[in-house]
């Protein structure tokens, strides 16, 4: 079961923080020089934002510092 936890905390947190670098990719591609928001090329956007997303996860498979790993009790006692 604290496996399961475990797992449902790393997800929140992944997840959070892959929407975070998806938001602040977006806003440095936008800049700040962009005054019509019908010309910019979203179909780019969107790539390097999902792009930039999916190496968010991936580098939280690395760890997480706001989630602890749980630790196993040994089962050779029993």
């Amino acid at each position: 079961m604290k496996n399961r936890e475990y797992w449902i905390k790393w997800s929140k947190a992944a997840g959070i923080r892959a929407v975070k670098t998806i938001a602040e990719t977006a806003i440095s591609l936008i800049g700040a020089d962009m005054v019509n928001i019908v010309s910019l090329d979203w179909v780019n956007i969107a790539g390097v934002c999902a792009t930039a997303g999916v190496i968010s996860l991936l580098m939280s498979l690395k760890g997480l510092p706001e989630v602890n790993v749980p630790e196993y009790e040994d089962s050779e006692g029993e």
